[in-house]
C-alpha cells in the first residue's frame, strides 16, 4: 500500500489553491471561510443560511491534476462539530456535476477512508444516472455543508491522502 499526501494543513500551510464557493452564487445568504486555526489545522467554517432560496456553503481544494485509479481510497483526518458534511471530487473543474459521499462528524479527531469508486454523482443535490465515479484523474476535491437548515459550522482538517493498494 502506497500513501501519498494531497494536502497536510500545518502553521506554515499555504491557502492560496483552497477556495470557498457558497450559495451566494445564486442568491444566498451563507457565509463561509478558510483559514488556519493556530495550532495549524485548516479550519472551514461559517453560518449556513436559507434566505433567498439558500443553504450551503463549501471549500474546494485545486490539486492540480492529481493522478488516482478508481479503485485508490481517499483518507482524510478531520473534527466537525457532530454535523453532517459531503466529500467532493470532480474530474473535471469544468463539470457541473461532483462526485459525492456524505459523512457524520462526532466532536472528536476521527480519520475517514473513502474508496473512490464509492463516490457517486450528483448536480445541485439530486443524484445522478450515471456510473460512480471511474476517472484517472482529481481537479478538485473539497467539503459542503447543506443540510437544509439555517446552522453555524466548523469543520477541523488535518490531512487528506491518497492511498493505492
Amino acid at each position: 500500500m502506497r500513501q501519498q499526501i494531497i494536502f497536510e494543513f500545518n502553521k506554515n500551510a499555504s491557502l492560496q489553491n483552497w477556495k470557498i464557493v457558497d450559495d451566494v452564487v445564486m442568491g444566498g445568504r451563507s457565509q463561509g471561510e478558510i483559514n488556519l486555526s493556530p495550532e495549524g489545522y485548516g479550519r472551514f467554517s461559517g453560518t449556513v443560511s436559507l434566505e433567498n432560496n439558500g443553504g450551503f456553503s463549501s471549500v474546494r481544494f485545486l490539486p492540480v491534476g492529481l493522478e488516482v485509479d478508481p479503485q485508490n481510497k481517499i483518507n482524510i483526518r478531520l473534527k466537525g462539530d457532530g454535523k453532517r458534511y459531503q466529500f467532493r471530487i470532480k474530474h473535471d473543474q469544468q463539470s457541473s456535476h461532483s462526485y459525492v459521499t456524505y459523512f457524520e462528524t462526532t466532536g472528536e479527531w476521527q480519520e475517514m477512508t473513502i474508496l473512490l469508486n464509492d463516490l457517486y454523482p450528483t448536480f445541485r443535490g439530486r443524484r445522478l444516472d450515471q456510473p460512480n465515479y471511474n476517472h484517472d484523474i482529481i481537479q478538485e476535491l473539497g467539503f459542503l455543508i447543506g443540510n437544509k437548515k439555517e446552522q453555524d459550522f466548523e469543520l477541523m482538517i488535518d490531512k487528506i491522502e491518497l492511498i493505492e493498494p
